[in-house]
C-alpha cells in the first residue's frame, strides 16, 4: 500500500511571553528583548499537523479526517486557545519558554500519543502570522 501525508491546519488565538523566572528582569530583557515584557502579547497562530501513513484500501485516506480534526480541536484549539501560553502545562509547571519551537515539540508529543496505529507525526508547524513560523520533525 502507498504511503502519504494528510495535513489539516488550525486557528487558535493565545498570548506568550518569552521569560525565564529563574532570570533577572534584566537577563531576560538582553536576551528576549521586547518579548520579555509583561503581561506579554498576542498572536493569531496557525497550526499545521501533517500525519503520515499506508492509504487505507477501504476508504482511500491515510487515516479518519474527523479523528484527526477532533485530536487537533482538543490537543490544539481547546487547550492552548485564548490563553497565556506562560501558563499552560509544560510553560507553566517546567517553565519552558512559549517559543514556536517549543509549542511545536510540545504538541508532538501530545498529537503523536493520539494518533491510531500505524499513523506517524511527519511535521507539526507553528506560525505566530505570515512571516515567523517554527517547524519540528520529530529529531532529537
Amino acid at each position: 500500500m502507498a504511503t502519504a501525508y494528510l495535513s489539516r491546519t488550525v486557528r487558535f488565538s493565545a498570548w506568550h511571553r518569552y521569560f525565564r523566572a529563574a532570570w533577572s528582569e534584566e537577563q531576560n530583557a538582553q536576551a528576549f528583548g521586547a518579548a520579555a515584557r509583561a503581561p506579554g502579547h498576542g498572536h493569531d497562530y496557525t497550526c499545521a499537523v501533517t500525519v503520515r501513513g499506508a492509504v487505507q484500501a477501504e476508504t482511500g485516506m491515510v487515516m479518519d479526517l474527523a479523528l484527526l480534526d477532533r485530536i487537533l480541536r482538543e490537543e490544539v484549539v481547546e487547550r492552548l486557545g485564548g490563553r497565556h501560553l506562560n501558563d499552560v502545562d509544560a510553560f507553566g509547571e517546567l517553565g519552558m519558554v512559549p517559543t514556536g519551537e517549543s509549542v511545536c515539540i510540545e504538541l508532538w508529543g501530545r498529537i503523536g500519543k493520539r494518533l491510531p496505529d500505524g499513523r506517524e507525526l511527519h511535521a507539526i508547524r507553528v506560525a505566530e502570522d505570515a512571516n515567523l513560523y517554527s517547524e519540528y520533525r520529530g529529531e532529537p
